[in-house]
């Protein structure tokens, strides 16, 4: 009897020893589990320049890769601008056209046998004035038509060469400049991935007016994808930037891990999405974590989770 006695106080203590083992661990573990939920910074995919949509290449739910098509505004007018200024770039460099040339080649041609004819002038003239056959002012005027001939066939040549030059190295320029310009408001008729990421929403059909600079698409890159978790005052200060932690869901195939990313320097109260009843008016201080790219799609905004911290 004294036997099963001592024998039963014995298991009552293990019992009572292993019970607060058990507590001991259990309330270790609760002090490192926070709740929290999953957040996407989302890029907002838009134009500088205004339109009609006419094609959206993606879907909701989609996933894109870099440089990928995202859509395509209108553009006809700015397709005819890049022409247009591609053409006059092209034409300031190749100089007059031959038909233009020709003309001047023509005009050269006259003023060069105008010159000779008012150069026999003024040497028959010189001889008629020696003879005092002809008046002073009659040689002059000779002379001054010789002297004028010749300036209209200098100027010709120099008409010419400068014709078969091309144009100014400031006006090449400057098309130059206005081809890039046009070049570019074409190009924001269009948009195309940044990066592989996951089609979140697309915010117009085609045929709709897109203002400027309204988003089109808003995408989610694997990158962007963060958990949120809170923990009271006496927890934060053990915490550090590049800290470890665990991420568990319901329904999720595995466990995540993330590194801490940010500790909030101010506290607040218990957000509305996740406090009860004895926790709303506590305050915690606000942590965020990321995961590994590739261990980013397991996880979905708005997705509540419990995070441990590794110790």
């Amino acid at each position: 009897m004294a036997n099963s006695i001592r024998s039963g106080r014995f298991c009552n203590a293990a019992l009572a020893c292993l019970l607060a083992l058990s507590l001991t661990t259990c309330g270790e573990e609760e002090k490192n589990r926070f709740q929290g939920y999953v957040e996407g910074e989302y890029v907002y995919v838009a134009t500088s320049e205004a339109g009609r949509l006419d094609k959206l290449m993606v879907n909701r739910g989609q996933t894109v890769e870099a440089n990928m098509p995202l859509f395509e505004l209108e553009h006809k007018n700015e397709t005819a601008e890049v022409e247009q200024a591609k053409a006059q770039l092209e034409d300031l460099k190749t100089g007059k056209r031959k038909e233009e040339l020709d003309v001047l080649r023509d005009q050269l041609a006259q003023a060069i046998t105008a010159g000779d004819l008012a150069a026999t002038q003024v040497a028959r003239d010189e001889k008629q004035y020696k003879v005092s056959a002809i008046s002073k002012a009659q040689l002059d005027n000779s002379r001054s038509a010789y002297t004028s001939a010749k300036a209209h066939v200098e100027e010709l040549r120099n008409q010419l060469k400068t014709g078969e030059l091309p144009s100014r190295i400031e006006q090449i320029r400057a098309a130059e400049a206005a081809l890039a310009q046009a070049e570019w408001k074409l190009s924001q008729k269009s948009a195309s991935a940044a990066q592989a990421a996951f089609v979140f929403d697309t915010l117009f059909v085609e045929g709709e007016w897109v203002p400027a600079g309204t988003p089109v698409v808003s995408l989610l890159p694997p990158g962007n994808i963060k958990v949120r978790f809170f923990v009271p005052e006496e927890t934060v200060g053990k915490l550090k930037a590049e800290q470890a932690a665990t991420v568990h869901c319901d329904g999720c195939a595995k466990d995540v891990s993330v590194r801490i990313t940010y500790i909030s320097p101010e506290p607040e109260f218990t957000p509305p999405v996740i406090y009860s009843n004895e926790t709303r008016s506590k305050l915690v201080f606000m942590i965020e974590a990321r995961p590994k790219a590739e261990d980013a799609t397991l996880l979905h905004p708005g997705q509540p989770v419990e995070v441990r911290v590794n110790e």
